[in-house]
Order: C-alpha cells, then sequence, then structure tokens
C-alpha cells in the first residue's frame, strides 16, 4: 500500500513467508502494526498450486483444536470455506478409522470434535484473500529476505532482494514463518548467537497422492476413511480418503522407509489394497482417477527448540513449521501452526510489540501447542527403525504403551475415546490422558468387543457402487 497510507506512529513488522503461518500472523499483527510480508515466490490469485509448497497436493487435516483457532483468528472463515465447497465431517460420525495398534474405532452420533477438509489450495487461497483485503497488510513478492539485521540482543530489520536489487527495511518485529526450510538458525548465528538445540525423527516416510471423482453416490456426505500405519510393522504403510470440495476425493498413501509407494499410476491401487486392511483400495475401485501421482519425501519430524535459547533477541520470533515440521500423517502441522498465532495475539495484547522481553514470551508461548503437537507425533515415529539417533527412552516406552491401552479403551468405551479425541483434536495436552478419569476407564472401564472390521454403513458401501 502506499507510503502516505501509513500512520508513523505505528511499529512495523515483517513477516517471513505467506503460507498459512504467515498470513493468519499478519491478520494478528495488523490490529498492532503496518505489516509487510515477505514472499519468494508469486502467489496464485485463486485456489491454484503454488510453487515452494509440494506438500499441499498431499492430504490436509485441521482438526477441531485448528478449526476453531482459526475461526477465532478469523471469524466467519470456517463458514466461508465451507461456502466454497470445504467439508466439516464430525469425529467419530463421519470417520472410519483403524487405529496403529489395529482396532477399528467406533463411530457415535453426538461428536463434539470436527475436522475441516478441502484441497490445500482452497484453505490458503480463501485465507490469503481474506488477509490481504486489510490496507495494513502489504504483500512483497518474489523477494528473497538475505538476513536479520540488527544484533544478538535485538533483531532491527532484514536485507532483502528484490528485482536483482538489495535494501533494508527497518522493523520493530520480525517474524519468520517461512516453514521447514526456514534459515532462522543461521541467521542466529551470523547475528553471534549460540547454536538452537535441534532434534530430529524421520521414519523415512513417503507420500504419494492422487486426486479421484468419487465413485456412485459418494460425493455427498462420505466419511473420512483412515488406516494408520502400525510401527510393530516394519515398513509401516497406511491411507486416508480424504473428501474436499467438488465432489473429489484426495487419496493420500503412506510407507516407512524400505516400504513408500511410487509415484507410477499403475501401482497406486495395488498399494493401497496392500495396508493393513484393504478398505482404502476396495473403495477406490470404482473411482476415476483425475490427476496423475504426486509422491513427497521429505517428512521428517524435525524440531528446533527456540524457546531453550539462553539468549534471544528482542525483536524476533518463529512460529510454525519453521519451529516444528511434522510427519504430515498426524495432520497436526496446520492445528499447531494456528494455535500458536493465538499465543501471539495473547502475548501482544498483554505487552507491547517492541517491549523487552516481548519476544522471548511470543516464543516460548508459541512453544506449547507445538510440544503437544510433537509429543503426538514422534510418540509413534521414534519405535521405527532408524527413525532417530536416540534410541526410544525407557520413559517413551512406557508411555507408548499406555497410550496403546488408551487407544484400545477408546475403541471399545465412547467415554474413553471422547477424552482420546480432545487430546488428537488439539483441544487438550497429552497430559489429559493421565487424568484419574481417564486411568478408570483405561484400567477398569467397561470395554465393547473390538470391531471385525471397518465400520462402514450399508448405505455408504451402496453409494460407492457406480
Amino acid at each position: 500500500m502506499p507510503s502516505s497510507a501509513r500512520t508513523a506512529s505505528r511499529p512495523t513488522v515483517v513477516v517471513i513467508g505467506g503460507g498459512m503461518t504467515g498470513m493468519l500472523a499478519a491478520a494478528v499483527l495488523a490490529d498492532f502494526a503496518d505489516v509487510r510480508i515477505i514472499e519468494r515466490d508469486v502467489l496464485p490469485d485463486g485456489p491454484q498450486p503454488r510453487k515452494g509448497l509440494p506438500q499441499a497436493r498431499h492430504a490436509h487435516v485441521l482438526w477441531s483444536g485448528g478449526v476453531k483457532a482459526l475461526d477465532e483468528l478469523l471469524p466467519g472463515i470456517v463458514a466461508q470455506l465451507v461456502a466454497h465447497g470445504a467439508h466439516t465431517p464430525r469425529i467419530m460420525t463421519d470417520l472410519v478409522s483403524k487405529a496403529p495398534s489395529g482396532q477399528w474405532f467406533r463411530r457415535f452420533d453426538h461428536a463434539r470434535h470436527t475436522n475441516l477438509l478441502c484441497s490445500r489450495d482452497l484453505l490458503d487461497a480463501v485465507i490469503r484473500t481474506r488477509v490481504l483485503r486489510d490496507e495494513r497488510v502489504t504483500l512483497l513478492q518474489r523477494t528473497e529476505l538475505l538476513c536479520l539485521q540488527g544484533n544478538g540482543a535485538r533483531v532491527t530489520g532484514v536485507r532483502i532482494r528484490a528485482d536483482r536489487s538489495e535494501q533494508s527495511i527497518p522493523a520493530d518485529m520480525v517474524i519468520d514463518a517461512s516453514g521447514r526450510a526456514s534459515r532462522a538458525p543461521a541467521w542466529l548465528k551470523d547475528l553471534g548467537l549460540p547454536p538452537i538445540e535441534e532434534r530430529s525423527v524421520d521414519t523415512g516416510t513417503g507420500y504419494a497422492s492422487r486426486i479421484y471423482r468419487a465413485p456412485g453416490r459418494a460425493a455427498d456426505g462420505f466419511p473420512i476413511v483412515n488406516v494408520q500405519a502400525d510401527p510393530r510393522q516394519v515398513p509401516g504403510r497406511g491411507g486416508i480418503i480424504a473428501p474436499i470440495e467438488d465432489g473429489r476425493w484426495l487419496v493420500t498413501l503412506s510407507g516407512t522407509r524400505g516400504g513408500q509407494p511410487s509415484g507410477d499410476n499403475d501401482e497406486f491401487l495395488a498399494f493401497a489394497l496392500s495396508l493393513p486392511h484393504p478398505v482404502i483400495g476396495e473403495l477406490l475401485a470404482g473411482a476415476e482417477p483425475e490427476t496423475d501421482v504426486i509422491t513427497t519425501r521429505s517428512t521428517a519430524n524435525k524440531r528446533r527448540y527456540y524457546e531453550k535459547a539462553v539468549r534471544w533477541p528482542d525483536g524476533f520470533a518463529v512460529l510454525g513449521d519453521a519451529v516444528a515440521g511434522y510427519n504430515p500423517v498426524y495432520g497436526h502441522g496446520l492445528s499447531a501452526a494456528a494455535q500458536s498465532v493465538i499465543a501471539l495475539r495473547r502475548i501482544l495484547r498483554q505487552r507491547h510489540i517492541s517491549a523487552p522481553g516481548t519476544a522471548r514470551r511470543i516464543q516460548k508461548a508459541a512453544a506449547r501447542p507445538v510440544e503437544n503437537a510433537w509429543n503426538l507425533a514422534v510418540g509413534q515415529d521414534v519405535f521405527y527403525p532408524g527413525a532417530s539417533d536416540q534410541p526410544p527412552t525407557r520413559l517413551e516406552r512406557a508411555l507408548a504403551a499406555f497410550v496403546d491401552k488408551a487407544v484400545d479403551a477408546g475403541s471399545r468405551n465412547p467415554h474413553a475415546l471422547r477424552i482420546l479425541l480432545d487430546v488428537m483434536s488439539m483441544e487438550s495436552p497429552p497430559a489429559r490422558l493421565l487424568m484419574p478419569d481417564m486411568l478408570a476407564l483405561v484400567y477398569l472401564g467397561r470395554k465393547e468387543p473390538s470391531l471385525e472390521g471397518p465400520p462402514l454403513t450399508e448405505h455408504e458401501r451402496e453409494a460407492v457402487t457406480p
């Protein structure tokens, strides 16, 4: 926007990255400052693929904790997405799911959790359009961030390159929302700060996705179908059918090291039939593919512990996948990012954006939803061979064994399942599973017999018949 439209007394914030986290952060920051979003690519005008986001071709799920955060940050945005074709299935009413430990979860009518399902292109486009309508937000495209400016005590701006020329942008705050490829550790090192502690847990998971036209009458209200990989069976294989806009199914298949799906169109259905249960392949038998298979191999869980840094500069904070990227199979990355922006807003309502210590408070607050999502992902992935240089600790093994018992209880007792879903939906921290009521349900509660197969109704099975 023209510089004349800016208010001189307002602070300036630079947001690095124009993806979902960057846009949500910009929406919050605009209430406190004039915002410039630095984006190296050209963002599409509508729901189209964008460069620099290969994972967008795979299934994305916003759990109810993320759905609530999204609607809190941008009131009415979920209804807007639904108006464009997104779905809000109820869990467990509209979900058929096989747990990593092998059980099929029961479905029930009185669900209190929801998902938001649509293509990533649609999600980003609706959010982007909404945020960029704010005249306090300016998008600088085809712009590369070269380095932070300032010193180890305070970041004072950024150095950028655009159209082969370089310039500096002063800022009261810089927010890194540049995703998995973030160069923040190198930028901080250049300011004279010590290295950031990191941890990686990499199962070697590969993803293959393809969009299908929903078969028969299945375009209307068909449930999510999810077969989760079992860490005790190596390689672990899983898959999901995610109904998205325009009567389509986005199908993502996954396999860990040594068992990844290929990008061969002719092998996609056979891989789906090879999962721990063949239900996804069976449902695809009558479906017509609309796209070729797209694959991705960059799926490691990677965590950067910025909140533990002994020294942290004022005027700089990191959010979203730039803090932690997760194995996408668990679907918690977008929800954790939205919740971290809620944390950003909470701190800025308490403290001035340029006050000493504000950036560190933001970093610590943003780490809480990140840690919850990290524990949910790593609690499973750390058990795959070669996933980590550090073998599972005794505590991790004990917790994993308890989670298996909690999942078993959830598959056979609706009260236990609702508590389990509070955690999986990122509405409660993992510690909720250790509360007395859940412990009683796990060890003493009444349990129904395990289901023998996927709880699809006869109507749903008939709907997929062409």
